[in-house]
């Protein structure tokens, strides 16, 4: 299966930002794991990060064209203003999980509302790295 993990602003701050409610694990290991895993159940995977909103309406309209199968998107901030995201994720017909490191749930009123959660298959919030995990694991039917 052809997977993309395409991840927001902020997000290559892992380790380094806010590590009581990200942890301390840094980007790079994040990374190192989703290819690893990917790898080891015979996956194709492309991890993606941009702290800009064109750089991943970009990256969705592309996944249209290359045969991409699955999208795992942790939009950071954008999840909670951007339509423009939100209406390239709607755009195309690719299942896609929409994954949070903390449980927004808990936190600031703001970060309550996803604009990109309804044109996603489903979310997954507040489990940590471990959520990519399980999005992985959905979207290949482990």
């Amino acid at each position: 299966m052809k997977l993309l993990v395409i991840n927001g602003p902020n997000i290559n701050f892992l380790g380094i930002r806010e590590k009581g409610i990200y942890g301390t694990e840094d980007y790079k290991s994040l990374v190192d794991q989703l290819l690893k895993k990917a790898k080891q159940e015979g996956h194709q995977i492309e991890v993606f990060q941009s702290n800009y909103e064109g750089g991943l309406i970009d990256k969705i309209q592309e996944a249209h064209h290359n045969g991409t199968e699955g999208i795992i998107i942790n939009p950071g901030a954008f999840t909670h203003y951007s339509y423009a995201v939100r209406d390239a994720l709607g755009s195309v017909e690719i299942p896609k999980i929409e994954v949070h490191i903390s449980n927004v749930h808990k936190r600031e009123e703001f970060r309550h509302n996803s604009v990109t959660a309804p044109v996603c298959t489903g979310q997954v919030v507040g489990l940590g790295l471990k959520g990519y995990f399980l999005a992985m694991d959905y979207l290949t039917g482990k």
